[in-house]
């Protein structure tokens, strides 16, 4: 079976490297010619820990062939995966454009194509999508019937960036939404090779599964963090160990229980909005995902708060943050708790340098300074030279190794707020250390 993935971003590149690796022949399309050329010259577009090797494994055994023709890319295939982006746009709202304009291309290119192809979405999209306007897309540009002429069907993708290799080949499940029987059985067959659990749903179910996914796993961080804020109120308290004490109960788990200032990146955010919107539409209060929201948004303020217990006003005091990259080994700040500490940072007074191993540029691309001046280090020793305070708010493996008399050295006050809890508190006693849930020592 030969198949095209629209859409090269974290996902998309992430499942046409995979898919070739295990035996499938790939095009993957991207409407960005200078990523495709990227791509044709060995290049990665974006940080993601050993993608590259699977691409360049996959193009020497010319399983793996990238294109910006869409005609192609659905013509000598047997199944197209769409995975192109789904932000908010400017007022909050989902965009669903790059997902209708991709159907479009598809539906196009099927009113040339002979024999039976299969569409499957893995954009993550509200309930209804699919079985809607996807639908009336795909049938209106092609000319032709869903599940009599072409198949249709939900495949969700649950990959974390940073670890989206690992996670392709050791996924927990797979979720196949399809309303008829040929669409099942093609996309099973797809998916054979898998050893996990797969689930076999509707279309809104499918869909729904993301969304719920998603809400959970980011309910989980915001109430750690939250009895984080409880724990900073009592002496001798520690979250990390509540956590610890918490995740040995088999029905809780560690996972996800690591206070923080909080989490972002390019899917919680939005996902967690959109369904607290699909609820309200519904008539239904949805008082959970809006608390996790709450908790979220109000998180980076901790530091902020940290800072000026420590120091006083900001004004004029030289603050540096290691870590932009909402999350380490990767370059993507969108979403980034970085982004709400500097701004915080910024509207009072301070000064402002920063430091990130990867994501220095895309930050670049996308600061809201408002027009007040930020500094950019070459190195984390660099940017906390000189400074009154340090806040961390990426967990690199780079700033672990900065050594309590490092900051003692290079700092003009040594004033350490932990965001990510990667520093044991022992080991920093002789500076003014400050951390997330961690209470008056």
């Amino acid at each position: 079976m030969k198949l095209s993935i629209f859409g090269l971003g974290h996902v998309g590149l992430v499942y046409a490297a995979g898919f070739a690796s295990i035996g499938f022949h790939v095009k993957g399309f991207d409407i960005d010619a200078e990523k495709i050329r990227m791509l044709n010259r060995g290049r990665l577009p974006m940080v993601e820990p050993n993608l590259m090797e699977l691409i360049d494994s996959g193009t020497k055994q010319q399983r793996l062939v990238f294109t910006d023709d869409y005609h192609d890319a659905v013509l000598s295939s047997d199944a197209s995966f769409v995975a192109v982006d789904t932000p908010l746009n400017e007022e909050e709202e989902l965009d669903l454009g790059q997902v209708i304009s991709a159907f479009r291309m598809i539906g196009e290119s099927l009113r040339k194509a002979g024999g039976y192809h299969i569409v499957v979405i893995k954009s993550t999209v509200p309930p209804g999508t699919t079985s809607g306007i996807v639908r009336e897309t795909l049938e209106k540009e092609s000319g032709k019937k869903a599940f009599e002429d072409f198949g249709l069907a939900v495949n969700p993708e649950f990959m974390r960036e940073a670890h989206a290799v690992q996670d392709f080949f050791e996924t927990d499940r797979i979720v196949i939404g399809a309303n008829d029987e040929r669409s099942r059985k093609v996309v099973s067959e797809i998916y054979a090779s898998f050893r996990c659990p797969k689930l076999i749903t509707s279309f809104n179910n499918a869909e729904m599964i993301k969304y719920a996914s998603n809400s959970f796993l980011a309910m989980k961080i915001s109430f750690i963090n939250m009895i984080a804020n409880i724990c900073e109120r009592i002496p001798g308290s520690d979250v990390e160990v509540v956590a610890e004490g918490m995740g040995l109960d088999k029905r809780i788990t560690p996972s996800l229980l690591k206070p923080s200032l909080g989490w972002g990146g390019s899917c919680w955010p939005k996902d967690n909005k959109v369904l607290l919107d699909l609820a309200r539409s519904l008539g239904v209060e949805a008082p959970l995902v809006e608390s996790t929201l709450e908790i979220n948004e109000g998180q980076p303020l901790q530091a902020i708060r940290m800072a000026e217990e420590a120091l006083g006003p900001l004004r004029g005091r030289r603050v540096a943050v290691l870590g932009l990259a909402f999350k380490a080994n990767t370059d993507d700040v969108r979403g980034a708790v970085s982004r709400k500490v500097i701004k915080h940072l910024l509207e009072r007074g301070a000064r402002v340098v920063v430091y990130d191993p990867v994501a220095m540029d895309n930050y670049r691309a996308l600061a809201e300074s408002n027009g007040k001046t930020i500094e950019y280090a070459e190195s984390g020793l660099e940017c906390i030279r000189d400074a009154d305070c340090v806040i961390v708010v990426t967990e690199w493996e780079e700033f672990k190794r900065i050594t309590q008399e490092d900051y003692r050295r290079a700092m003009k006050r040594p004033v350490l707020i932990d965001g990510m809890r990667i520093y044991d508190a022992k080991r920093y006693s002789e500076i003014t250390y400050r951390a997330i849930g961690l209470g008056p020592q």
